[in-house]
C-alpha cells in the first residue's frame, strides 16, 4: 500500500502540474480590458491608443496609459484604418492561423482526460489492494510462492516433534521420487494436516517441509480466501490450484485452514454463505474429477474439531499429524536450538531448565531464551547465565514482579501464611509435585506466588492425586483462619478451581462412589462460534441434588484434611511464614531446612541430587512413549496465587486442557 499511495500522489502532482501550465500559457499577460466597438473608436478619435495589432476581426494593442486592450470591429469597416493612421498609433496585421479541429479538442479536453485517468487508475489500485491486475485480479489468488532454493528452514531447525517429522518425510521422499512410490501402485497422501495447540511449531514445520522437499511451495492464510464479494473465495482456490498444476510438483501450504473449512451448516442465518462456498470450491479442488498430480495440500489448525467432515476424509487429508506440546526430551532439544543462535554460557544446562518448564510449547521456550537474552543486554552482560534463565523463566510462569505496588504490613504477613499454608501442604503430603518456589512479592494480579514443579511428565491423574491437589487448594485459606482467625478474599481464586475440579470429579471423571462411573452434562457446542458456549442437562432434579452433594462432600474432606494437617504443624507453618517475611521467596531446599530443623528424621527429603536429574529425564521420556497421546495432554506448572482479584494461572490446569482434548477427539472420531 505504500508503492499505491506514493503512485497517487505522483499522479496528482502530476495532473495539477499540468492544469496549472495550460491555464498559464492560456491567459494574456498582463491587465486587459475589454473594450466595446464604440469605446473604440472614441479612444482612437482621443488619440489615447499608442499601438494597434490587427488579426482579422480582433484588434488589440496599448494604450498611452500602458493598459492593454482588446476589441471586436467589423472588418468591411474601411474608414477605421484611416482613422487609426490619422490618430499616429503604431499599426501592424498578423496573419490569422486557424488551429486544427483536434488541437482545438485536446486543449479543451485535455485537463478533464487528466483528471478521468487519475480517477481510474485510483480505483484499479482500489479494487486489487494495490497490487496489478485491475479490478479482474480479485478473483487472483493471494498466495506467495516460494521458488526453488528460497526456502532456509530444514529439519534441523525442529526439534521436540520427532514423530510429527517422520510422518512428513515420506512425502517429501514422494516429492524427489515419486517412481519408487508409483511403480509398486501407491498413491501419495493428497493432503496432511498439521493439528496442534498454539506455539507448538506447525508453521516452522511446513517451513521445513518446503526447505527439505526443495519444490515450488505456496503459502497462504485460510482468511486470504472471503473476501466482501462474492463468490471471490470460490475464485481464488481455482486461481491457487491452477498456478499449483503449472508448478506441479508443489506444496500449497494453508495455514489457519479453519477460516474456511469449518462445519458446514452452523452459519448462525443459516444459507448459502460465501464461506460455505468457498470451503465446497476447495473439496472440489482437493478430489473431484480433475486429478491434481503432484500438487500437495498442507494445512495447518489448532481447531481440527471444528473442521467440516468431508475435508477431513481420505482423498483429501488423507493423514493428519498430531503437532504435541514437546516432553522434557523435546524442550531439551529445542532449547539447545534456540541457544546456539544466542550466546549463553556453557555452564548453563538445558536438561535442567527443560525439567523446569513443563508444558511449554516451542514458541515458549523460543520467548524464555528471548527474555533471558533481554534481561542480559539491559544489565550490560556479555552472556547468558543460569540466573537471567531462572529469573526470565519466573517472569513468563508467575508475572512480571510488582515491588512498587505498596501493600502494608498487615496484607503481607497475610499473603506470607497464606503461601505458606499452600507450601507446607504440598511437602507434607504424599503423591504431590515438588514446591519450586514460594513468594510474596507481588506478580501480576497476585500478591503472593506458590508454584510447583512436577520431577515427570504426567499424562493421566489419580484419584489420590487430585484430592491432594485440592487440599493443596485450601492450604492458604486455612492457614489465615487458623493464625488470624479470619479469612480473606485471596483466596477467592483458590475456591474456584477446586470447586470445578471437585464438579469435574463427580460429573466427567466418574471419582464418585454414590453415583458411580457416570458422566453427567452433556456439553453442547456451536462450530461456528469455534467454542462451548452451553451444556445440557441430562439427568433429573433429584441426581442433580446428589451431584451437589458429592461435591460439597469432596470440597468439605479437603477442606477437613487440611486443618488437621496444619494444626499438627502450627509451629513449621509459622517458621515458614517467618522465613518469607524476611527472605520474600523462598525454594523447596529452605523448607527441608526447616523441617530438618523442626522435625529431625520425621519427614523424608525429597529434593533431587543433581546427578539424578538425567535419570528423571529418560524415565520421562520412556513414559511418555508408553502414554497414549489421544487421552492426555502435557502437564502445566502448578500455581497456586493470593490475590484480590482472580488469578491468571491455575494450580492443575492440565487436567482441564487434557479435558478440552479429549473432547475434541472424541468429536473429531465420531
Amino acid at each position: 500500500m505504500n508503492t499505491f499511495y506514493k503512485n497517487l500522489s505522483m499522479w496528482l502532482v502530476i495532473g495539477l502540474s499540468m492544469i496549472l501550465l495550460f491555464n498559464m500559457f492560456n491567459k494574456p499577460p498582463g491587465q486587459t480590458t475589454s473594450l466595446t466597438y464604440s469605446q473604440f473608436v472614441a479612444a482612437v478619435e482621443n488619440r489615447d491608443i499608442s499601438q494597434v495589432q490587427i488579426s482579422g476581426d480582433i484588434v488589440s494593442g496599448q494604450m498611452k496609459d500602458g493598459k492593454t486592450f482588446r476589441a471586436v470591429y467589423p472588418v468591411n469597416d474601411n474608414e477605421m484604418i484611416s482613422i487609426l493612421r490619422n490618430s499616429g498609433a503604431d499599426i501592424s496585421v498578423k496573419e490569422v492561423q486557424k488551429d486544427s479541429l483536434l488541437m482545438t479538442i485536446f486543449v479543451s479536453w485535455f485537463p478533464m482526460l487528466l483528471l478521468i485517468g487519475v480517477w481510474v487508475f485510483f480505483m484499479r489500485q482500489m479494487q486489487m489492494g494495490g497490487g496489478k491486475g485491475g479490478a479482474l485480479s480479485f478473483g487472483k489468488t493471494k498466495a506467495k510462492l516460494l521458488e526453488k532454493g528460497d526456502h532456509k528452514v530444514t529439519f534441523e531447525d525442529v526439534a521436540g516433534i520427532d514423530e510429527a517429522k517422520e510422518g512428513l518425510e515420506e512425502i517429501i521422499d514422494f516429492l524427489k521420487d515419486p517412481g519408487r512410490f508409483t511403480k509398486l501402485g501407491a498413491r501419495i497422501p493428497k493432503g496432511v494436516l498439521l493439528a496442534g495447540s498454539p506455539g507448538t511449531g506447525k508453521t516452522l514445520l511446513a517451513k521445513a517441509i518446503a526447505g527439505e522437499a526443495d519444490v515450488p511451495f505456496f503459502t497462504i492464510s485460510g482468511s486470504d480466501f472471503v473476501e466482501m464479494f462474492v463468490g471471490v473465495g470460490a475464485s481464488r482456490v481455482r486461481d491457487l490450484f491452477n498456478q499449483g498444476k503449472k508448478n506441479a510438483p508443489c506444496i500449497i501450504f494453508i495455514d489457519e485452514i479453519d477460516a474456511v473449512g469449518r462445519h458446514r451448516g452452523a452459519g448462525l442465518g443459516g444459507g448459502h454463505d460465501e464461506r460455505e462456498q468457498t470451503l465446497n470450491q476447495l473439496l472440489v479442488e482437493m478430489d473431484g474429477f480433475e486429478a491434481n498430480e503432484g500438487v500437495i495440500i498442507v494445512a495447518a489448525t489448532n481447531r481440527p474439531d471444528v473442521l467440516d467432515p468431508a475435508l477431513l476424509r481420505p482423498g483429501r487429508f488423507d493423514r493428519q499429524v498430531i503437532v504435541p506440546v514437546p516432553d522434557v526430551l523435546g524442550r531439551q532439544k529445542i532449547l539447545e536450538i534456540y541457544a546456539k543462535k544466542t550466546k549463553m554460557r556453557a555452564d548453563v544446562d538445558m536438561a535442567i531448565v527443560a525439567r523446569g518448564t513443563p508444558g511449554f510449547s516451542g514458541a515458549d521456550l523460543e520467548n524464555l531464551v528471548n527474555e533471558a537474552a533481554l534481561m542480559a543486554a539491559r544489565k550490560g552482560a556479555k552472556t547468558i547465565d543460569k540466573d537471567m534463565i531462572d529469573r526470565a523463566k519466573d517472569k513468563i510462569m508467575m508475572g512480571a514482579e510488582r515491588r512498587s505496588m505498596i501493600i502494608t504490613d498487615q496484607e503481607k504477613e497475610v499473603t506470607a501464611y497464606h503461601e505458606a499454608g499452600h507450601a507446607i501442604v504440598a511437602r507434607l503430603l504424599p503423591d504431590t509435585d515438588p514446591i519450586h518456589k514460594v513468594s510474596i512479592i507481588p506478580r501480576g494480579r497476585a500478591l503472593g506466588v506458590t508454584m510447583q514443579l512436577p520431577t515427570d511428565e504426567r499424562y493421566t491423574h489419580s484419584k489420590k492425586f487430585l484430592e491432594h491437589s485440592l487440599c493443596i487448594l485450601f492450604g492458604g485459606r486455612v492457614a489465615e483462619k487458623l493464625i488470624f482467625d479470619e479469612i480473606t478474599t485471596g483466596a477467592g481464586n483458590d475456591i474456584e478451581r477446586a470447586s470445578e475440579m471437585a464438579r469435574k470429579m463427580v460429573c466427567e471423571w466418574g471419582m464418585s462412589d454414590t453415583l458411580g462411573p457416570l458422566a453427567f452434562g452433556k456439553k453442547e457446542e456451536q462450530i461456528f462460534l469455534g467454542r462451548e458456549i452451553s451444556q445440557h442437562r441430562d439427568f433429573s432434579e433429584e441426581t442433580a441434588r446428589k451431584i451437589d452433594e458429592e461435591v460439597s462432600k469432596i470440597i468439605r474432606t479437603a477442606n477437613n484434611t487440611v486443618i488437621a494437617l496444619l494444626t499438627e504443624n502450627l509451629d513449621i507453618l509459622k517458621k515458614v511464614a517467618e522465613e518469607l517475611l524476611e527472605k520474600e521467596t523462598i525454594v523447596l531446599e529452605d523448607i527441608e531446612d526447616i523441617l530438618d530443623g523442626l522435625r529431625p528424621g520425621q519427614y523424608e527429603r525429597t529434593v533431587r541430587e543433581p546427578e539424578t536429574v538425567k535419570t528423571s529425564v529418560k524415565s520421562a521420556s520412556k513414559k511418555k512413549s508408553a502414554a497414549s497421546t489421544d487421552d492426555n495432554d502435557s502437564k502445566e506448572p502448578a500455581e497456586h496465587e493470593e490475590s484480590d482479584d482472580t488469578s491468571e494461572t491455575a494450580v492443575k490446569e492440565e487436567v482441564d486442557s487434557r479435558e478440552s482434548t479429549e473432547d475434541a477427539e472424541e468429536k473429531r472420531k465420531e
